[in-house]
């Protein structure tokens, strides 16, 4: 911030000097047009970037560009924050029915060559309605691995959810199988970081589980690191009132080759979806992969059931139809040696 403070000053210096000339107001406009602060000022990630916002808009280069309701800087007691923010209705990827403001990493990677994905962020709002016996009901990803060759799945989804009425949320990460076939019998194993995971529903639409006690409330602050070394993922998740939690899984060596390793959860979840597929021994070795970081909303008004009002993104936006994600830190780089206690 001492460098925007320092060309503030200066502004100010320069701008005096102009007021024998021109009018307050104009000088006004002109000092705030000249300090105005973008995403790429605030996260070294932006500009690695491009982006999908929630109306539609892709934007490849990234250097002093936002938009407002849906990517942009907010000044919150001293700290700026970049804004990512999806209505539940808008206008979607081709592979996907659901919004997102997010960015998508430019430069691909191999699980052998690695990369490293860290976020600092509080979420603000996930949508407050949808059917609580889907699982992706209330909820927003923050952070993904996703590929870009074979079946072109996702080996890693960073989920926020809040069901309504709770105060605390649930933080927890997803691995999507790399299925050896057409692809048909894909599935996700969950595990939790604080609160529930995936699996975790209401036993009717209407109708909740109760409240997880280390929960993550909307505003609380969290940070994660995604980091791939030689093939493995090391998670590493921090909050300051909570315990650190560590997670590795190798994405070059399947845990789920054959049928007797497919856990419980997903026998009792994707099992009646007809959903029961193995995947190959190497998992996403070779594969093309690359990072995306923002508020992928996966509320709709199809398989969630969520409010979209028509698709008028101003009432969703009044009527809590939406996911907002604020983020002070997010950085790539190339993946480290963990360390010994990882």
């Amino acid at each position: 911030m001492r460098k925007y403070l320092a060309l503030v000053l200066m502004l100010l210096a320069f701008y005096s000097c102009k007021q024998k000339n021109e009018t307050t107001s104009e000088v006004n406009e002109e000092i705030v047009e000249a300090i105005k602060i973008y995403p790429s000022d605030v996260l070294p990630i932006v500009e690695e970037c491009k982006i999908l916002l929630g109306d539609g808009t892709s934007v490849k280069d990234l250097k002093s560009f936002q938009k407002e309701d849906f990517f942009y800087v907010k000044k919150e007691q001293g700290i700026d924050w970049v804004v990512y923010k999806a209505p539940n209705a808008g206008v979607t990827s081709k592979t996907s029915k659901n919004t997102r403001s997010e960015l998508h990493q430019k430069k691909y990677w191999r699980p052998m060559q690695g990369g490293r994905l860290t976020g600092t962020l509080k979420v603000k709002n996930v949508s407050t309605t949808g059917d609580a016996t889907v699982s992706s009901s209330y909820a927003v990803v923050i952070g993904q691995i996703h590929g870009d060759e074979g079946h072109k799945n996702e080996p890693l989804k960073i989920f926020y959810k809040k069901f309504p009425g709770h105060t605390k949320g649930s933080v927890f990460w997803n691995y999507e199988i790399n299925h050896d076939g057409d692809n048909s019998g894909r599935w996700d194993f969950s595990t939790a970081v604080w609160g529930y995971d995936f699996s975790v529903v209401g036993e009717t639409e209407n109708s909740y589980p109760t409240e997880p006690k280390d929960g993550i409330a909307l505003g609380e602050e969290f940070s994660y690191e995604v980091n791939i070394y030689q093939g493995v993922m090391y998670l590493t998740f921090t909050s300051k009132n909570h315990e650190t939690k560590t997670f590795t899984k190798s994405l070059v060596q399947s845990e789920f080759a054959d049928k007797a390793s497919i856990p419980e959860q997903i026998k009792n979840t994707y099992f009646k979806r007809g959903r029961d597929g193995v995947e190959k021994e190497s998992a996403y070795a070779g594969e093309l992969q690359y990072f995306k970081q923002g508020a992928y909303n996966q509320a709709n008004p199809k398989s969630t059931k969520s409010q979209v009002y028509d698709g008028d993104i101003d009432k969703q936006y009044q009527n809590g139809s939406y996911a907002e994600v604020w983020f002070k830190e997010g950085a790539l780089s190339i993946g480290v040696q963990p360390k010994k206690d990882n």
